[in-house]
């Protein structure tokens, strides 16, 4: 497919950067000892920041060198000032999700709002962190009778119900076990993370994930410059190379400021409740105690933080 001449290539040092990754960490792993673990990986770092120490080891001054990189490199490929933040986990917060199963319509204005504020690419390969699955009534929550790809003329269509799936953000993630670099990890405040410069590609998370929450990236990411969000975090919604997995973050850029997700601000008829688990007035402990509450795939033991309930 030839490249759109009004979508921002990526740089050449975005690609220089994949490659050089990838060759730093196999070079890496041939010096410890240790290239049975990436054996067949690809993916990610360039060689200056493959030799920096870990996101959460960086001294103060160290991660505001970090974060400058960043603007830079967006200045660079799509010509628009940014501001890209690595705000921290707040004290006394946890942050947990509820899906109302009976009010959901199946509309699918979760998955765009998502793919729009966490700067998702918008071509081919697309990527959506949310999936939207429709189900049969008669036979409940089976994945067996679930549809992806429904497009009826309106929803919600008779007999059907709707059960959307995004990262879970586990209590007991095994993504984070598998990851051989470490690039992925549980957050004080609850949220999985990705730092995108030390993910290799390999993959092992998405084989892990039990809720197929993890997205690789096949090629460069395309995505207009008008349509870049300039509001990044680090950790979040900071746009992603080819070669990285990615996932949902709880939109960490905005619920770390005190803010409603994108899909749950857009949800039309508030199917969607988010917020502290440890705060016993906020809405989310109130679903936990009054509603019939299930967890997805619960006999998995991931304990995740993302519950299912019926209102009715």
């Amino acid at each position: 497919m030839s490249a759109d001449p009004k979508l921002p290539a990526a740089t050449e040092g975005d690609e220089v950067r994949h490659d050089a990754g990838r060759r730093a960490f196999i070079q890496a792993a041939v010096a410890g000892g240790a290239l049975a673990t990436v054996s067949g990986c690809s993916g990610g770092v360039g060689m200056e920041d493959f030799l920096r120490k870990h996101f959460k080891e960086l001294s103060p001054e160290e991660l505001k060198r970090v974060l400058a990189k960043a603007e830079r490199r967006n200045k660079a490929r799509w010509g628009k000032d940014t501001k890209v933040t690595a705000t921290g986990p707040m004290e006394g917060v946890l942050f947990g999700y509820g899906l109302d199963i009976s009010r959901c319509i199946g509309c699918r204005r979760c998955v765009y709002a998502c793919v729009k504020e966490n700067n998702q690419s918008r071509q081919e390969p697309q990527i959506q962190w949310i999936r939207v699955l429709q189900m049969e009534k008669e036979h409940g929550v089976d994945l067996s009778h679930a549809e992806t790809y429904y497009d009826p003329a309106t929803v919600p269509q008779p007999g059907k119900f709707y059960f959307p799936v995004q990262c879970q953000q586990c209590r007991n993630p095994p993504c984070v076990k598998v990851c051989p670099t470490q690039a992925t990890w549980k957050e004080k405040d609850g949220i999985v993370v990705v730092d995108y410069d030390w993910c290799i590609g390999c993959r092992c998370c998405m084989a892990a994930c039990p809720y197929g929450a993890r997205h690789f990236n096949f090629a460069t990411p395309t995505l207009p410059a008008e349509e870049l969000n300039p509001v990044q975090h680090y950790l979040g919604n900071l746009p992603r190379p080819k070669g990285v997995v990615e996932k949902c973050t709880f939109c960490i850029q905005r619920a770390r400021e005190g803010r409603y997700t994108a899909c749950v601000e857009v949800c039309p008829v508030g199917a969607r409740k988010f917020g502290n688990l440890l705060d016993p007035e906020s809405e989310i402990r109130k679903v936990m105690e009054m509603k019939r509450v299930f967890i997805f795939k619960e006999e998995l033991a991931t304990s995740p933080q993302f519950y299912y309930f019926y209102a009715t």
